[in-house]
C-alpha cells in the first residue's frame, strides 16, 4: 500500500461508524500495514470508548474485507490485492452503469433537478480543495444515482458493493487533481441524465468507475 500523509482522525466520543472509517482509512493509506494486529484494548483506549463498540467496528471491517479474525485471536489487517480490488470495481462499474441508465429513463423532473443542482454546487468544494467535504458530496451524489433507478434490488446490490469499496473511493481524493477530474466525470453523467439519454448515462457512469478503479489501485497491496 502506498504511504500517504497521516491525518488525525480519532476524536473523543467516536461512534462505531467513525471508528470504522478511521481504521479503514488508516489501513487503506498504509498507516496500518497488512499483518498488523488490531488489539481491542489498545483501540478502546485510543478511541476513548469501551471494548463493545470496538468489537462492532472490527466486525464491520471484517465484512468489508479489510480485517481477518480467527476464534480467540486478535483481529489482523488483511491484504487487499490489486486483482481483488479490480474485481470489486469491475462489478461496481456494471452496477453503476445500470443505475445511471435507469435513472436517465426513470428519474422524475424534481429528481433530475436536485441531482444537477447538487452537482453544480460541488464545484465550490473542488475550488477549495475540500477533500473531506467533496467525499461526502460524492457519496450523496452516487446515492441519488442509485435511488433514481427506482429498482430496489439493484439498489441493495450496489449499496452493498459500495460499502466494501468505500475506503478506497475516499482515498482517491487524496491524489493530486482527483477532485477536478471527478467533477468532470460527474458532469458527463448528469448531462446525459438530464437529457434522458440512458445509453450515454450508462456508458459515462461505467467509465467513471473504471477511472476511480485505476486511481484507487495505488492503495492496494501488490500481488495476486
Amino acid at each position: 500500500m502506498k504511504q500517504v500523509k497521516r491525518r488525525e482522525v480519532i476524536r473523543t466520543g467516536t461512534t462505531v461508524e467513525q471508528m470504522v472509517r478511521a481504521i479503514a482509512d488508516m489501513i487503506v493509506t498504509g498507516a496500518i500495514l497488512p499483518g498488523e494486529k488490531l488489539d481491542e484494548i489498545s483501540l478502546a483506549s485510543r478511541f476513548e470508548v469501551s471494548r463493545t463498540p470496538v468489537r462492532e467496528a472490527l466486525r464491520e471491517l471484517g465484512a468489508m474485507g479489510l480485517v481477518g479474525r480467527e476464534p480467540n485471536r486478535s483481529a489482523i489487517v488483511t491484504n487487499v490485492t490489486g486483482s481483488y480490488l479490480h474485481s470489486m470495481f469491475e462489478a461496481m462499474a456494471e452496477l453503476e452503469g445500470i443505475c445511471a441508465r435507469l435513472s436517465a429513463e426513470r428519474m422524475t423532473v424534481d429528481e433530475r433537478r436536485a441531482l444537477e443542482l447538487e452537482h453544480r454546487g460541488s464545484m465550490r468544494l473542488v475550488h477549495a480543495g475540500a477533500e473531506e467535504e467533496y467525499s461526502a458530496h460524492n457519496t450523496e451524489f452516487h446515492t441519488r444515482l442509485y435511488r433514481g433507478a427506482h429498482n430496489d434490488h439493484v439498489l441493495e446490490m450496489v449499496m452493498q458493493t459500495r460499502a466494501r469499496l468505500a475506503p478506497f473511493r475516499r482515498a482517491q481524493f487524496r491524489l493530486p487533481g482527483r477532485l477536478a477530474k471527478s467533477y468532470q466525470e460527474h458532469d458527463v453523467i448528469v448531462t446525459a441524465i438530464v437529457r434522458a439519454d440512458g445509453q450515454a448515462a450508462g456508458q459515462a457512469a461505467y467509465a467513471h468507475v473504471e477511472i476511480v478503479s485505476d486511481a484507487s489501485a495505488v492503495f492496494a497491496t501488490p500481488g495476486e
